[in-house]
């Protein structure tokens, strides 16, 4: 069996297993000698049929130390390192889908949405269609055609499946160009405004401060993002204490949490304030550590809190220039009832 050499990322996926359009390679034992190229690669990895390891291999997406092999019955060589590049399927145009929308706002250029906890934004790995796209598909029938690509159009930001709050998307290419540009900014020259409203376990010990730390994939799990001392993208969380919750003078058990982001980053709010040690409630990824603090609540709040399985987390905020008119455009969104319920019971500790 051949040995694999991991790509260049930190951890690397199993050889094949996801078409990402990166090289792979892996290095011919001595006991494969004189196989055929096609059969050894099959004994590789299992992820790949025979039948499609020929056909990548005739469309010259194999190569052996730099040279290009088109033929699936060519002969391997100890020591071969064999290189095969699956190219990324094609995406697939989101279908519409009759899902309700609760609509802050809409023009003839944009919309914005005010969404709710488990809806996906754009179609992915696991979730083919009930997304927003495709929901935005039927309301906005060929007027998203495209724009911003076939797996996004309209899309400017977004926010986790299970964070809810407001969103704009843009319905014509000049529209989605001039909200790009404002969210590429993040706010920092320009109107563009967002802010969080988080509900969090304990309470920093200052009334406002902001998190300047880099983000990456975590090498543990590749689903995960976690702080980093180098390298990473750079991420900066601004963030002020609304309300504290409990014994304020000795041990807050939780607080209220606006955040604003001078960067977007994915998971940004949630890692930053794990990284605090204040995770969210409910956030099953970064807050993990906190999950049986609920049992030290009396009820009914205990029970709230153990049914909440989300992260708490709302887009309550959303303000910038409409990319057509220049008019300055501001929405705000309360937090859906869970939320508020939580927050309630909260309030009478």
């Amino acid at each position: 069996m051949g040995k694999k050499t991991p790509p260049s990322e930190a951890v690397a996926p199993q050889l094949f297993e996801n078409a990402s359009g990166e090289p792979e390679t892996v290095i011919v034992d001595a006991e494969e000698t004189g196989s055929r190229l096609d059969a050894f690669l099959a004994r590789a990895c299992d992820d790949l049929s025979r039948s499609r390891l020929q056909a990548l291999i005739r469309a010259g997406q194999v190569t052996i130390s730099g040279r290009k092999i088109l033929e699936p019955k060519h002969r391997v060589n100890a020591d071969d390192e064999i290189t095969i590049i699956i190219p990324e399927p094609e995406p697939a145009a989101p279908e519409p889908e009759c899902i309700p929308l609760d609509i802050a706002y809409e023009d003839k250029d944009l919309i914005v949405i005010n969404k709710p906890a488990g809806l996906v934004v754009h179609p992915g790995a696991g979730n083919p269609n009930g997304t927003l796209v495709n929901a935005l598909l039927y309301h906005c029938g060929n007027e998203l055609s495209g724009i911003g690509g076939v797996k996004r159009p309209g899309i400017v930001h977004r926010l986790d499946k299970d964070t809810t709050g407001l969103l704009v998307v843009a319905k014509n290419d000049a529209a989605h160009q001039g909200l790009a540009a404002q969210f590429a900014d993040h706010g920092r020259t320009g109107p563009l405004e967002r802010a969080y409203k988080a509900l969090a376990w304990g309470a920093p010990p200052t009334l406002q401060g902001t998190v300047d730390a880099n983000l990456a994939r975590s090498t543990a799990n590749r689903q995960k993002i976690a702080v980093v001392q180098s390298g990473g993208r750079h991420a900066i969380t601004h963030w002020q204490t609304l309300e504290r919750f409990g014994d304020e003078a000795r041990d807050p058990v939780a607080s209220l949490i606006e955040c604003r982001l001078e960067t977007g980053r994915t998971h940004q709010i949630r890692v930053h304030m794990s990284h605090l040690g204040y995770p969210l409630l409910g956030d099953q990824e970064y807050g993990a550590h906190f999950k049986n603090k609920y049992m030290k609540l009396e009820e009914p709040l205990r029970s709230r809190v153990k049914g909440f399985t989300r992260q708490a987390l709302h887009a309550g905020l959303l303000a910038f220039e409409h990319p057509l008119t220049g008019e300055l455009k501001r929405f705000e969104a309360e937090p859906p009832q869970d939320f508020t319920q939580l927050l309630l019971g909260f309030r009478q500790i």
